[in-house]
């Protein structure tokens, strides 16, 4: 793994070299997506704004989230630590990220721009299933991030690699480990040339959103087994995202038969 590299004496992580490749790649694939619906490119581009400040911000509370007990400590023991271990354990409980949460939260900046914006008021549903298909091409290069980086890393295992050195996550150190990003941004990969071949078939146009939770909530309950970090909140023995899984499979199974009758009845 190659966690960071050094440019005029400055570390750059490598985690987020490959989310602005993510981006741009986005971008660039978006930008071709959008002339199905004659879509502004400047509407396109304040759109990804939103959902770039929604991702960030759904992804750090979610990660906060599941380590609540850092805030808990923080804020009980605030006569101990004062002001400066209270911001410590602040900066710890919000200094990661959780994909579930950035998922959500990229949605939800998505639906509030389009519902505020005049000219995107008819492309709610086009924008949703372009944000399907780009979400799982976005996280093939994230994932590919956290294995350069050291995070989210895989279990012990005989197949996989071992890392020695790695100061951003030294745990991941000196253990072989399963390459659990590696396989996930393989799935993901899948998932984006599969939603894409619906895309330009029009198939199940308007509902691609649930295709992909659907099936990348299976893959993340599955690959969440194969995981060694401990980061990530564990109940009744499954993670956090685990049960983000569950509840988000039922809403998708849920809401595509309500959304094809509507597209149905619709004139």
């Amino acid at each position: 793994m190659f966690p960071a590299f050094e440019i005029f004496g400055k570390q750059i992580g490598l985690y987020g070299v490959m989310s602005v490749l993510g981006f741009v790649a986005c971008f660039l694939v978006g930008s071709r997506l959008i002339r199905r619906y004659d879509i502004d490119i400047y509407d396109f581009a304040l759109t990804m704004i939103a959902a770039v400040i929604g991702m960030a911000v759904g992804a750090s509370v979610l990660y906060a989230a599941t380590n609540y007990r850092v805030l808990f400590y923080g804020f009980s023991h605030f006569s101990e630590i004062g002001w400066d271990g209270l911001w410590r354990c602040i900066s710890a409980a919000f200094g990661g990220f959780v994909f579930y949460g950035g998922f959500i939260g990229a949605g939800i900046g998505i639906l509030i721009y389009t519902k505020y914006a005049k000219s995107l008021k008819t492309h709610r549903d086009h924008l949703l299933d372009i944000y399907a298909v780009l979400v799982p091409l976005f996280h093939t290069f994230g994932r590919i991030g956290c294995f350069l980086g050291g995070c989210c890393y895989g279990i012990e295992s005989s197949f996989g690699f071992t890392v020695h050195g790695n100061t951003f996550n030294p745990s991941v150190n000196d253990v072989n480990r399963f390459p659990i990003q590696l396989v996930e941004s393989g799935c993901n990969l899948l998932i984006f040339l599969f939603l894409l071949y619906l895309f330009y078939k029009g198939i199940m146009h308007s509902r691609l959103i649930y295709i992909y939770i659907l099936i990348y909530s299976v893959v993340r309950f599955t690959d969440e087994f194969f995981r060694g970090d401990i980061h990530r909140g564990i109940l009744l023995g499954l993670s956090t995202s685990q049960w983000i899984s569950i509840a988000l499979f039922i809403f998708a199974l849920v809401m595509l038969p309500i959304k094809s009758k509507k597209l149905k009845n619709s004139p």
